[in-house]
């Protein structure tokens, strides 16, 4: 794994509020303003979102079409994938990257969030801009607190039962967990909504956001009832959700698993903070398209309301400035990202793994 440079400390006569990196970002920002990389890229996003529109549409069309067949299942694929190009729409109106207006970025993000995919956006954009605000923070991140996995050996310590086998096979179960995201994702968000904490004063966003959530559920059900006979709807919905859950978990997997988990004693300023704790996946077009641009974490962290298209202009010059500031600069390919990831989720396991061991011994020698 890419090791991270040393914080720089501050100098003496630096006042206690100062960070390490103060003033670090100004040079870059300016550099990428000048290069009008954060400007909106209107006709892009337009031809994106048809297309992704006219996909979608032919593939109900084609279910609606195809009848009470088995061969119709095999339509959840191409909706998982096109289902996965929606979640990053949403996800790119949620940092205003699409349009300059913040009602129009809304309005995107309920379209695309909460009616075609049926997952709150206001649930989602919460979560997402505390994970960015904090990336792999223990205590303010929500990407690393404590769940089904687990991220650090402290949160390891206090497994126990199921929760422990889990942790101690975290690695290997990683992938197959992710079938189940797609389902958890949604659930989580309608149950956001459904709770009345956090919508004080917003009542009407609030019921915005259920009555698109019922209609797309509503149709869903529809959709595939009209379709198909119950068994194979069922069948279908299984494998549109566990492929979204897979492919979008996938996605983010590689990004920040692995590394660096800043110390709540030490404070980065913006560009250490977002920069140390991403990793990029180098890759070409495909790999943009299928990574919705994520593949570029580092520049999505330092400039979020950067519009994706620009995230691949951006990368060379934020690679060029961090090398020129000795800031380490992670980047690597798909799989061995997948394996830094997975070999310090196997590793937060190691000691719940070698306790377990030596219960065994013992329980054999006194056998």
């Amino acid at each position: 794994m890419p090791q991270p440079t040393a914080v720089v400390p501050p100098s003496r006569s630096a006042p206690p509020s100062a960070t390490p990196d103060a003033g670090e970002f100004t040079p870059l920002s300016r550099q990428v303003k000048a290069e009008r990389l954060l400007e909106r890229r209107l006709g892009w996003y337009a031809v994106h979102l048809g297309v992704n529109a006219l996909a979608l549409a032919l593939v109900i069309t084609a279910v609606l079409l195809s009848g009470d067949s088995w061969w119709t299942v095999l339509l959840a694929v191409p909706l998982a994938l096109f289902s996965t190009r929606t979640a990053f729409i949403g996800h790119d109106a949620g940092h205003s990257q699409i349009a300059t207006s913040r009602k129009v970025n809304r309005r995107l993000g309920l379209f695309h969030g909460n009616l075609l995919l049926g997952m709150s956006s206001a649930w989602w954009n919460d979560k997402h801009n505390r994970h960015h605000a904090n990336p792999n923070h223990i205590d303010k991140d929500p990407d690393v607190g404590e769940g089904v996995l687990v991220w650090t050996e402290g949160q390891a310590e206090k497994r126990t039962g199921f929760a422990q086998w889990l942790t101690r096979n975290q690695a290997r179960l990683f992938f197959p967990l992710l079938l189940l995201e797609g389902i958890a994702l949604k659930v989580s968000s309608v149950q956001m909504v459904a709770s009345r904490e956090g919508w004080e004063g917003r009542g009407r966003a609030r019921a915005v956001e259920a009555s698109l959530l019922v209609v797309h559920f509503v149709a869903y059900v529809a959709l595939l009832v009209t379709a198909m006979g119950p068994g194979k709807a069922v069948v279908f919905a299984l494998i549109h959700h566990m492929l979204f859950g897979l492919h979008l978990g996938a996605v983010f997997a590689p990004n920040h698993k692995g590394m660096e988990m800043p110390d709540p004693d030490v404070r980065w300023g913006h560009l250490r903070k977002q920069v140390l704790t991403s990793r990029n996946v180098r890759g070409g077009p495909f790999t943009d398209w299928m990574m919705g641009g994520l593949n570029y974490q580092i520049e999505h962290h330092l400039f979020p309301n950067m519009p994706r298209s620009n995230l691949r202009k951006a990368q060379p010059l934020v690679r060029d400035y961090c090398r020129s500031i000795g800031v380490s600069y992670a980047e690597t390919s798909l799989m061995d990202s997948y394996r830094q990831a997975l070999t310090h989720m196997h590793g937060v396991g190691a000691d719940l793994r070698a306790e377990r061991r030596a219960a065994r011994r013992g329980q054999s020698e006194k056998g």
